[in-house]
């Protein structure tokens, strides 16, 4: 598992340096998917060095930029690699800095490893199951402390909210607790403000997919963190049938 882990590192970094390469030049060669949603010439860049380095684990890989597996083949995996190449196109497109690289690995629908890097500052979370989460940062090494139960009764409850993805379920969510203080991020940094200890719940009552929370779900549970589901509180599984997750409240 620790290889996988360095190997897991070694694909987001290579990553991280292509985006901004990229993100650098200005020339992000936009256009629309399938869903409108946007692709740039960063998103294949990631995608292409990540699939290329996972490889050689001769694990299976879904990409959120890759072919489409059906559900008929994916039943099949109990382990394989799951990936977002740039998570947060539309901050990377506002130049905000606000967008990572994600790769997970799921085992029997569980995220048991996670990796979130961020290109702009050099960051990158990792965890495996059982053996606490870390940040790498400016050449160091540092483990993310464990976190205490939050009452959400009290005042001042920090509450993290995407500033592109805002829905009038998660307005009422915020406006249901006594003098929350909003803290807006772009992409999976959301989760990691909550694995830092800089917010305390983060309700996204909004459509993602899996690959958009795998990687950051695995490094917020190794600090005491869960991401249920809304509406049954059991924690988010991985390669459902319909890829979509559920509304969840991470917290």
């Amino acid at each position: 598992m620790h290889q996988l882990l360095q190997l897991a590192i070694n694909a987001c970094e290579a990553a991280c340096k292509e985006i901004l390469d990229v993100y650098n030049s200005g020339n992000f060669q936009t256009e629309a998917k399938d869903d409108n949603s946007p692709l740039t010439l960063a998103d294949k860049k990631a995608h292409n060095v990540i699939v290329s380095m996972l490889r050689s684990s001769n694990l299976p890989i879904l990409s959120e930029e890759g072919k489409h597996i059906a559900y008929e083949e994916r039943s099949r995996w109990q382990r394989f690699w799951l990936v977002d190449p740039l998570d947060g196109t539309k901050e990377f497109l506002k130049r905000n800095g606000e967008f990572t690289v994600n790769i997970a690995l799921i085992e029997n629908q569980k995220p048991v490893l996670g990796v979130v890097a961020i290109p702009v500052n050099g960051d990158v979370f990792y965890a495996q199951q059982g053996s606490g989460a870390f940040v790498k940062r400016n050449g160091s090494i540092i483990l993310l402390p464990r976190r205490s139960p939050i009452d959400l009764n009290r005042v001042g409850v920090k509450v993290v909210a995407s500033r592109s993805h805002m829905s009038d379920e998660t307005q009422a969510f915020i406006q249901s607790l006594a003098d929350p203080i909003l803290v807006s991020q772009g992409s999976s940094l959301k989760f990691m403000l909550l694995a830092e200890g800089n917010a305390d719940v983060y309700p996204r009552f909004a459509p993602t997919m899996e690959w958009d929370t795998a990687a950051a779900h695995a490094i917020v549970n190794e600090t005491g963190i869960s991401v249920l589901q809304k509406d049954t509180n059991d924690s988010l599984i991985y390669n459902k049938p319909d890829l979509l997750n559920p509304y969840f409240i991470c917290m």
